[in-house]
């Protein structure tokens, strides 16, 4: 498991604990009377837990920036959360409860390793679509089309990965030089993704003449290799 999203994990309950310690009570009364009876009045009371609201919104970041990195817009766990907090600035101790009982749900998935594969599985499934478009456009003649798909896939991947390593998104071969130095893979790999990315480039300006149809079937080739070896890390 991502040591990063553990990390998250621990801070996050250290912050629902906080919130929990700053709720204070606030009684207030109301008088009531008889239809009949005005005047036989009977006074109730009742209590209001009233939250810290900044550490609330603290929390409320902090918790959908971690559902975006494990979870997508159509899980579960997010339909439930965004329900809550529909309205996030106007939000009392009982919408609290109901976020803690997603976060703790969120948390069990995660460390039994439900979402992690769900996720895989999706991204999995959308690469082998691409790739194989882009075999299909390769077996008809369409060799700069089939490069160009193929090297969108490169990039993704790439992508995903900077993405599990915090590292920031830019160009290609600045974040292939990034994972490398950060020890993500060795240099033989880098200059193989340097390599693809290479034909990549060509066509997508049109330079035909500088790739073979060879090379486009071998740059798919190793870009599914590529993404067999990391993909379930991502």
């Amino acid at each position: 498991m991502d040591k990063k999203i553990l990390e998250r994990f621990k801070n996050l309950e250290k912050d629902i604990n906080y919130i929990e310690n700053s709720k204070s009570v606030e009684k207030d009364s109301y008088t009531t009377s008889s239809f009949l009876w005005f005047w036989n009045k009977k006074y109730e009371t009742y209590e209001t837990i009233l939250i810290n609201q900044r550490l609330l919104l603290q929390f409320i970041i902090q918790f959908e920036d971690l559902l975006t990195q494990i979870t997508n817009y159509e899980s579960t766990h997010f339909k439930y959360f965004k329900q809550v907090t529909n309205n996030k600035y106007h939000l009392n101790y009982s919408d609290f409860q109901k976020l803690q009982t997603i976060f703790l749900t969120l948390k069990h998935d995660y460390h039994q390793g439900y979402l992690m594969s769900f996720k895989n599985l999706i991204q999995a499934e959308v690469f082998e679509n691409q790739l194989q478009q882009s075999k299909e456009l390769l077996n008809n003649g369409y060799i700069v089309a089939s490069a160009v798909i193929a090297g969108v896939v490169l990039e993704t991947g790439i992508r995903e990965i900077c993405t599990r390593e915090e590292i920031a998104h830019g160009k290609l071969d600045k974040m292939n030089a990034d994972l490398a130095k950060k020890g993500i893979y060795n240099k033989l790999e880098q200059k193989r993704i340097t390599a693809l990315a290479d034909i990549r480039n060509s066509a997508a300006h049109g330079k035909e003449s500088e790739f073979t149809k060879e090379d486009v079937e071998k740059m798919i080739r190793d870009i599914e290799d590529f993404l067999a070896k990391h993909l379930d890390n991502i």
